[in-house]
């Protein structure tokens, strides 16, 4: 962009070097004193950008200023009222200071003095009031984009607790979390992210709980991100994460606010990335996985009940299509007679061995699974049921597939269901194929082998320095009350020792002790009460 009749100055100057593509070029680069200059600059840098408004005004002692902001995130009204109270300013009113500090009714008002910071918070939805005679500007924080609206998360749907979920928005997802946790000690250090994208990113954690140099690690992390977008957490999760080939998850996720609580308050960190509702939460384990936030609003003993059955069916779901090839092809002794001569009148007429039998239910399973995911959620649901009892039936009818190894993948799908968290269902579903595989090479002796592969990998995993099998590899018994089972409350009196957390003590068990030393005061009301001046107590 040239300007005909004009030597070239400092604004030609800057139009030349500094690439408009992105915001990590004016980094540093300071705004002009002239306001002519800051308008003309920005109309170089948003030309052909219909939503990005320069609004020109002139307050009452004839000196110029001009908003900008981008049409669709602003609260119009709010602008409209920030820039009435501009336009009435008297003569020694045009210093930013004065504006910042007494005649703005904003409660959200910045200084800034230079063009990226600037930028990013009107790119991100704030106002920028520039006035001529100043290098400074304010940003007004008055929002209004439309949102989703709160409701209960899908992917975590509970019986028995909260039904609020993160939406996209960072700020409304990180007051939810203060309204949790209402404490000084919940802090949240803000991050932008991505070239293109300048995406906010916030990492939280509790001051006080958290080990510092698991938060310095975070920040270190996620700052030494270099990449043009980030569209979602799992950009962030991917590239943070120790080991990226692993295919277990090594970074947790979640939408429910109490489960971010329930983590800061065991000395995690949490992860908040604008534009989606999934908080990242580090470090993570693999009994993480294996846990929901509902197991601690009911009682322990349904919950201890509730967690043995996932552990169970994470077996089920890894082991059955390969104990079944095993068998069926090496082992046909280790099942009973009956039960061995109606499995093989079922294969009788089957022209594929079991690996390639139980391959071609396994893809299919899967396929109609992404299908029922993908498609509307008035057919998704229906195609997906509909879709596994005909294909099923049809291909035993057809003599492609036994009808046992349709139960067995049929028992397996459903026992993948019941792990918590959709990333470690992912995980076991791919290593079900590895495990088929090796069944039907080496039969149990293959499947044993790459178990113990597989259980050494994950004690060698690490995730933000803590080891992944933690508290069982390496041992720490006290930890051991809210892995296999869920303890009483009272039980659960220290945070995990694993995590190096600054304050480990939860509660005051002293009143629980009490109530087990008094017998529950004998069932007896107000044992403790005083009677009154007529003897009634």
């Amino acid at each position: 962009m040239k300007f005909p009749g004009k030597k070239k100055d400092k604004i030609q100057e800057l139009i030349d070097t500094v690439d408009a593509c992105s915001l990590v070029e004016l980094e540093g680069v300071p705004l002009f004193e002239k306001l002519s200059d800051n308008a003309t600059f920005l109309q170089h840098l948003f030309s052909d950008c219909s939503d990005f408004v320069i609004r020109e005004f002139k307050q009452k002692n004839s000196v110029h200023a001009i908003a900008v902001f981008v049409d669709g995130l602003i609260n119009t009204s709010e602008v409209n009222q920030a820039l009435k109270a501009l336009m009435v300013l008297e003569d020694g009113d045009e210093n930013i200071q004065v504006i910042e500090e007494a005649l703005l009714p904003i409660s959200q008002v910045t200084r800034v003095k230079d063009y990226k910071k600037l930028l990013q918070a009107v790119l991100s939805g704030d106002t920028g009031i520039l006035v001529d005679g100043n290098s400074e500007a304010l940003t007004l924080g008055i929002r209004g984009a439309e949102m989703r609206s709160v409701n209960e998360p899908e992917g975590e749907a509970v019986i028995r607790g909260p039904r609020e979920g993160f939406i996209e928005n960072i700020r409304t997802n990180t007051s939810m979390l203060r309204r949790k946790l209402k404490t000084p000690r919940l802090k949240m250090k803000s991050l932008v992210i991505g070239r293109e994208t300048n995406t906010n990113v916030v990492v939280s954690y509790l001051e006080g709980i958290a080990d510092p140099s698991l938060v310095e690690e975070v920040s270190q992390r996620i700052g030494k991100i270099d990449i043009d977008s980030v569209l979602e957490s799992g950009y962030i999760e991917e590239l943070i994460q120790d080991s990226i080939l692993s295919p277990f998850p090594q970074v947790m996720y979640s939408e429910r606010p109490d489960t971010i609580a329930g983590a800061l308050l065991e000395g995690r960190v949490a992860i908040f990335v604008d534009g989606t509702p999934m908080v990242l939460i580090v470090p993570a384990t693999f009994w993480m996985m294996m846990q929901a936030n509902e197991d601690y609003y009911e009682r322990f003993q349904m919950s201890t009940l509730v967690r043995w059955l996932r552990y169970l069916f994470l077996l089920v779901s890894l082991l059955t299509p390969g104990i079944y090839v095993a068998i069926t092809t090496f082992h046909q002794q280790m099942i009973p007679t009956t039960l061995f001569l109606s499995i093989a009148a079922a294969r009788a007429s089957i022209p594929f061995p079991a690996i390639v039998e139980a391959l071609l239910m396994e893809v299919a399973f899967e396929a109609l699974r992404e299908a029922g995911i993908r498609l509307p959620k008035t057919v998704g649901q229906a195609v997906s049921i509909l879709g596994a009892l005909v294909v099923g039936q049809a291909a035993v009818q057809a003599g492609i597939v036994s009808a046992p190894m349709v139960i067995v993948v049929s028992i397996t799908g459903i026992a993948s269901f019941t792990i918590p968290h959709f990333n470690a269902a992912i995980a076991l579903r791919m290593l079900r194929f590895p495990i088929m595989i090796a069944a039907s090479i080496l039969g149990i002796y293959g499947i044993l082998v790459l178990l113990l592969i597989i259980i050494g990998h994950m004690a060698n995993l690490r995730s933000f320095g803590v080891p992944y099998l933690a508290p069982v590899a390496p041992l720490s018994a006290g930890d051991l009350k809210d892995i296999l089972l869920r303890s009483p409350w009272a039980a659960l009196n220290k945070r995990p020792s694993f995590m190096g957390v600054q304050n480990a003590r939860r509660m005051d068990v002293g009143f629980s002790k009490q109530l087990v030393r008094d017998e529950g005061q004998k069932g007896v009301p107000g044992n403790n009460s005083q009677p009154d001046e007529e003897g009634r107590s």
